[in-house]
């Protein structure tokens, strides 16, 4: 089946955020309780909604902890984020092809657009589905279905990519087909055990799926 719309989740999948995001919960964690976490621990946290995460960690200071980890997270924002590598070239690439593109992302909106814009990305994505977009967040499929009906998409023609079990899941729920990135923080061998239709070992495998 040739491939004629992406969806691309944002965080650990063009862009690499993983040291700010685990840092930013770390600052959380530490300024508001006296749970101690590794930073493998920590990691476990990145993918799903930040509510959701912060209610595991303390049902009863979810609002304060996710204000703390926001304002950490966007006072350091710029000097941590930076691009996967390859990605901007194969995402021009794909761009100068005519290849409709969104972004299908947990995070609010404003927060991804400011790491598309530091990273000059921000040219190639018209559609950008963010947490405050919609109701339910993935692995729900409100988000990729919003992101594909956006960019003219059909399900059968689509492919959700992602570095977490939320991206494959949603992609699975909505009908698109699936890619994992073998650069997920939680490993190629996690990727490869959500079954995605696609492992993509570096982001320039994306051309060569993509139908002309």
């Amino acid at each position: 089946m040739t491939i004629k719309t992406l969806l691309f989740d944002l965080d650990g999948t063009l862009i690499d955020t993983n040291e700010l995001i685990a840092q930013s919960y770390e600052y959380t964690i530490e300024k508001h309780t006296d749970k101690q976490y590794t930073r493998e621990e920590v990691l476990q946290f990145i993918g799903p909604p930040l509510q959701d995460a912060m209610q595991e960690i303390d049902p009863t200071q979810v609002d304060e902890m996710m204000a703390t980890y926001r304002e950490h997270n966007l006072a350091h924002h710029d000097s941590f984020v930076k691009m996967y590598e390859g990605v901007y070239e194969t995402i021009r690439s794909l761009h100068e092809k005519g290849v409709p593109m969104a972004i299908v992302t947990t995070k609010l909106r404003r927060t991804a657009l400011k790491g598309l814009e530091v990273t000059g990305l921000d040219q190639f994505f018209d559609v950008v589905i963010g947490l405050d977009d919609v109701s339910n967040a993935k692995p729900d499929p409100e988000p990729v279905l919003k992101g594909m009906n956006a960019i003219d998409g059909s399900p059968e023609t689509t492919i959700m990519i992602g570095d977490n079990s939320h991206d494959i899941h949603a992609g699975k729920n909505a009908g698109t087909q699936t890619a994992g990135v073998a650069w997920s923080a939680k490993g190629k061998d996690f990727m490869e055990s959500l079954e995605p239709d696609f492992l993509l070992n570096h982001i320039s495998d994306l051309v060569e799926l993509v139908g002309e």
